[in-house]
């Protein structure tokens, strides 16, 4: 056993966790990532999604909804039909047309959500607790009984009482839902209340428990991490953490997250994230925002003079992770923040070299000529500025450790 601990937290909240057992991945992309605003995907897109995602090893793909009509259950029927290995679930309210239609699709895990807070209930559907203990309780049944497998998920459950929560989930135990979700509905936990609170419903309803947490604070990963932390061992993501208002938690972020700051072991072909991120923002028509952490096209480009000199030396100086890991590539970017190490080795890829009398003053027209253009410099920046006719090629050979300029 492996206890995975926070400085925050006391020694008495921390939960145990199998360091050899890999935390579960639920995707959720083609069902809550197509629910953002403005995002339709084809049947083709839907499609390449899936296999995508079945490609890097994603355990279970939340593939759509089965209630929406006709085309919706066709698109399902196709993923089912390529036979992937990860298991293939269809969305469905607590509802007995829901489970129809899922079954009808000839799926055999269906995924049942049902709202647990009282906002919820009475605001949205004019219910109460009774009704939803009766209502899904009832769904549970219809869907073993056509021999599927059956999670729920608990809507809104961060702002729901912690006790009715705990007993309508004992009570499903009881009757055979294979795994529980409790979701961060409008993104209002915070990881710090989240250890503590989510840890007393795992120790109190023991079982495989899924975290399904939104992104309105900016809180969806850490949320997510907190969850783990608590004993949780399903994970419920997007890609680039697509999804409704702010988004869901992003599977590149929770996955390299629990692999390296948990140090929990992610069976997930990582090297694969930067094409998935690309295939799914097309898709989506959303665009990859450079910065975006984990595959965004600047998160391993280094332009600070301090970074470039420590990138040189050792590339885990500034660097949590190898970009090669998640199908990066290291850049070294010559621009206004740049300094003396940075231009030698921008030079030394043309095959060129400077006296160090003529390094200070490249370097101010580098600066310069960067502010003005308000963009990084290349080669033929650097023929313009040295007042070369023409520029040697650069070096075929590429840089040592993946360093580009």
């Amino acid at each position: 056993m492996m206890t995975v601990r926070d400085p925050r937290f006391p020694s008495s909240s921390t939960t145990a966790i199998q360091s050899d057992a890999a935390i579960k991945f639920c995707d959720t992309t083609l069902r809550d990532g197509e629910q953002a605003p403005g995002v339709a995907f084809t049947a083709a897109e839907k499609l390449a999604i899936a296999a995508a995602l079945d490609a890097i090893g994603v355990h279970q793909i939340e593939a759509g909804i089965p209630a929406m009509g006709v085309t919706e259950r066709d698109v399902l029927r196709e993923i089912l039909a390529t036979d992937p290995h990860a298991e293939i679930v269809g969305w469905c309210r607590a509802d007995h047309r829901d489970v129809e239609a899922a079954a009808s699709c000839g799926l055999v895990t269906a995924h049942l959500t049902i709202p647990v807070s009282d906002l919820h209930l009475k605001s949205k559907l004019g219910r109460d607790r009774a009704w939803a203990r009766l209502r899904v309780r009832d769904c549970v049944a219809d869907a073993t009984d056509r021999g599927m497998r059956v999670s729920v998920g608990f809507e809104d459950a961060s702002r729901a009482d912690d006790a009715f929560v705990t007993d309508l989930a004992g009570e499903l135990r009881e009757l055979g839902v294979t795994r529980l979700r409790w979701a961060d509905t409008v993104g209002l936990l915070d990881p710090v209340s989240a250890h503590d609170r989510l840890g007393r419903l795992v120790r109190a309803v023991p079982g495989p428990w899924e975290i399904h947490a939104h992104d309105d604070f900016g809180l969806a990963t850490a949320n997510t991490i907190a969850a783990v932390q608590a004993g949780f061992t399903w994970v419920s993501t997007t890609v680039l953490g697509l999804g409704e208002r702010a988004g869901n938690a992003p599977i590149e972020e929770v996955a390299m997250a629990l692999r390296h700051l948990l140090k929990l072991p992610v069976d997930l072909d990582t090297t694969s994230f930067r094409s998935l991120a690309r295939l799914v923002s097309r898709a989506a028509r959303r665009p990859l925002p450079a910065g975006k952490a984990v595959v965004g096209e600047s998160v391993f480009a280094h332009e600070s003079g301090i970074h470039v000199h420590g990138i040189l030396r050792h590339p885990a100086t500034y660097e949590p992770f190898d970009p090669a890991e998640v199908g990066g590539r290291r850049r070294l970017a010559i621009g206004k923040h740049s300094g003396r190490a940075s231009v030698r080795y921008a030079l030394e890829q043309y095959g060129l070299t400077a006296e160090d009398d003529e390094i200070e003053p490249l370097l101010e027209r580098v600066r310069a000529a960067a502010t003005q253009h308000k963009r990084g410099l290349h080669g033929r920046d650097f023929q313009e500025l040295l007042g070369r006719v023409e520029m040697p090629t650069p070096r075929a050979e590429a840089p040592r450790r993946e360093e580009q300029v």
